[in-house]
């Protein structure tokens, strides 16, 4: 079953007035874009750090209304304002369905959302327990297997940062199901492991802009597939005394 498109693109507006010398209109892939078509199912931002794909993610939060710090639409809390303008220049394309759910998943600042829910004693979501009451890997798989419900649009900024290469192959059957379930993602992440989902649209973001490439395509695939058959002489290449 393919899962409903609910956001079926994101168009971006030039406006005569934006300063392009300035964080985030500055960024290679920010100047670049024009219209980001997504995969009905899952697609994935990947790049280098700073390339540009947690910031379009976080203004794709913001214009669907998900607080900057993640969470449901329902939260209503800030503890830094750190977020850029750059949605002001977006227009969401939706289609005729809205999702029946929603979460925006960011590892930097999943700390706070937790916090948050132990403060409001909202925990419901969350089998009943308080997500400082887990390890960081444990609370965010509870945030997948029990707080997301399906038929859902899920924005998740690099969500395995908390998790093993086991819990991360977790984390793919979990997808699989929730897509199952009519759901949609949109990803950015630095795993070679949970690119490899099938089917995926990938988008990498670089100094050339962005562009749609293939698995076996990404830096990532390629740096983790020539270490993992190369260890020993990649290790003396990096510490070895010049």
């Amino acid at each position: 079953m393919q899962a409903r498109p609910y956001l079926r693109s994101l168009n971006f507006y030039n406006e005569t007035d934006a300063d392009w010398s300035q964080y985030p209109l500055s960024i290679p892939a920010v100047n670049d874009l024009d219209k980001i078509e997504f995969h009905p199912e899952v697609t994935f931002f990947v790049g280098e750090n700073g390339a540009g794909k947690s910031t379009i993610l976080e203004a794709i939060a913001r214009i669907l209304g998900f607080p900057e710090e993640g969470g449901t639409k329902n939260v209503n809390y800030q503890t830094v304002g750190t977020t850029s303008k750059l949605s002001q220049y977006l227009k969401p394309i939706r289609s005729y369905k809205k999702p029946r759910d929603g979460y925006f998943l960011r590892a930097e600042s999943f700390y706070n959302v937790a916090s948050y829910m132990d403060e409001v004693g909202y925990l419901g979501g969350y089998s009943e327990k308080s997500l400082h009451a887990r390890s960081h890997g444990e609370a965010f798989l509870s945030v997948l297997t029990d707080k997301l419900q399906g038929q859902g649009l899920y924005l998740f900024d690099e969500p395995e940062a908390a998790l093993s290469p086991l819990r991360i192959l977790t984390m793919i059957a979990i997808i699989y199901q929730l897509v199952k379930q009519e759901s949609k993602f949109i990803i950015a992440t630095h795993s070679p492991i949970l690119l490899a989902y099938p089917n995926a649209k990938i988008l990498q973001f670089s100094d050339q802009g962005i562009k749609e490439v293939e698995y076996e395509e990404t830096d990532h695939f390629m740096v983790t597939k020539d270490f993992l058959n190369n260890y020993p002489k990649r290790i003396r290449q990096l510490i070895e005394d010049e």
